[in-house]
């Protein structure tokens, strides 16, 4: 399985666009050699360089093993999202307070549908598909503020 954006290479510079220098939306990513077995796919996307531990930017579960791809500035089709570290739904992009962060896009693919409410946050979700996951993969961006 693999996750990769036409925006950015692994371990390269996010664009400012999908930042909160810039438009603050969610860059595009394609998905590829989803596991046959896979119920449901999970995305998770935080900073474990942020001062005050991991900071979740985004989550989203019971996405479509089926989907392709994530369009730009838009969740998931299908998807549940949950609340991130700034306390609200969607997606909330990199905006470091100093220096380089790291930005994984994680992707799970999971034997079954999560049954989590829209309130659950990243800690949630990943005990909840413990012991549920066939595959995983991961997207790492960096970004650092001008």
């Amino acid at each position: 399985m693999k996750i990769s954006s036409p925006t950015f290479e692994a371990n390269q510079t996010i664009p400012s666009k999908y930042t909160c220098d810039g438009e603050n939306i969610n860059p595009p990513f394609q998905i590829f050699d989803v596991p046959a077995g896979a119920k449901s796919l999970v995305l998770i996307s935080d900073d474990p360089d942020a001062p005050m531990g991991t900071w979740a930017h985004w989550t989203a579960w019971n996405i479509s093993p089926e989907i392709k791809e994530i369009a730009e500035n838009s969740a998931p089709i299908g998807a549940v999202e949950g609340i991130t570290s700034f306390g609200n739904k969607g997606y909330g992009g990199p905006c470091p307070p100093s220096g380089t962060h790291r930005y994984f896009f994680k992707l799970y693919a999971l034997d079954k549908a999560l049954d989590l409410p829209p309130s659950a946050k990243a800690g949630d979700i990943e005990k909840a598909m413990k012991d549920h996951i066939l595959d995983k993969t991961e997207l790492i961006g960096l970004y650092q503020r001008k």
